[in-house]
């Protein structure tokens, strides 16, 4: 399934080379015009008494899913689905391994680890990330004199404690800066290895992390990933690998039928609405509205009659 998965997607974007562009995440700062891959992990929760293999604290078992996404085309670039008792910090080269020069990486704290951001320092990857409340750390230069807006400190530093010094040699950048998180302002302080960038577009870009979650609501929510239909630990990747296949193929529908809602659930359920009866799909999206504004008529009357017969 994972392979099925790899090879369709390769073919859909072969069929249609605006496939993954058109798919842009909405939040995404238009000034950059490079890649920018948005890394981060879900936990599903799985039957502890019937999964020994997936034990991931005591009576819990759980499956992870580290997933790069990117946000350029909202497609799945690379992922990996195993059980939760790996640390997601482990699996941060495994995921950048087909990031190219230039390209730019947004993780959470839980991925901060110096030797692998040191790793993508030294390919040419730009990263943001998120600072640990215990770093230890030396300022260096200050880039600003006083705060500035939204922005109250922007420092280059360097790392005190010998381990992480070790790790990583070079400077870092430190941005701390007012957000807005669920209609509340709080202080986050963001690291960095780009020292060219304004103050408010590190954190404009940490901001866009959140479409990797708004990704995970999706497949947990809409398709239900929560029941499984076997209990091994290939059972689990294989029902995972087909609900990511499952959400490029509607988004392939949407795609090719202009579907012109934002809802993705509302087309899940359309098509399952309808999945054994002998319709297009592509069609179906075409003529399907709703009977507010714009979508009361999507298609004239006589384009839903057969060839052949008349009204």
């Amino acid at each position: 399934m994972e392979e099925l998965f790899w090879k369709v997607l390769q073919h859909l974007q072969r069929l249609s080379p605006g496939f993954g562009p058109a798919g842009r995440y909405r939040g995404l700062p238009h000034r950059f015009k490079r890649a920018i891959h948005a890394v981060d992990s879900t936990t599903i929760a799985l039957v502890a008494n019937c999964m020994d293999w997936a034990k991931h604290r005591r009576r819990k078992a759980a499956a992870k899913m580290h997933l790069r996404l990117n946000l350029q085309s909202f497609l799945p670039a690379f992922a990996i689905i195993e059980e939760a008792s790996h640390h997601d910090n482990t699996r941060t080269l495994a995921l950048c391994a087909g990031l190219q020069a230039g390209e730019i990486a947004l993780f959470d704290k839980a991925y901060t680890h110096f030797a692998n951001l040191f790793h993508l320092t030294g390919r040419g990857i730009f990263w943001v990330t998120r600072a640990k409340d215990n770093l230890n750390y030396r300022v260096v230069r200050k880039r600003l004199k006083k705060p500035e807006g939204n922005i109250l400190r922007d420092d280059e530093i360097t790392l005190l404690t010998t381990k992480s010094r070790q790790e990583y040699p070079r400077r870092l950048r430190r941005v701390e800066a007012w957000v807005e998180v669920n209609g509340e302002w709080v202080i986050m302080v963001f690291l960095t290895n780009n020292f060219q960038w304004a103050p408010a577009s590190v954190c404009d870009l940490y901001r866009c992390r959140w479409g990797i979650e708004a990704f995970f609501k999706q497949i947990k929510q809409t398709f239900k990933v929560c029941d499984f239909l076997g209990h091994s630990k290939n059972a689990i990747r294989w029902q995972l690998w087909a609900a990511l296949l499952l959400y490029v193929m509607l988004r392939y529908i949407a795609f090719q039928s202009q579907w012109p809602h934002n809802s993705f659930t509302r087309l899940f359920t359309l098509v399952r609405g309808v999945l054994w009866n002998r319709l297009g799909l592509f069609e179906l999206a075409t003529f399907y509205g709703t009977a507010s504004r714009r979508y009361r008529m999507c298609c004239q009357p006589h384009q839903a009659y057969s060839p052949g017969f008349s009204p």
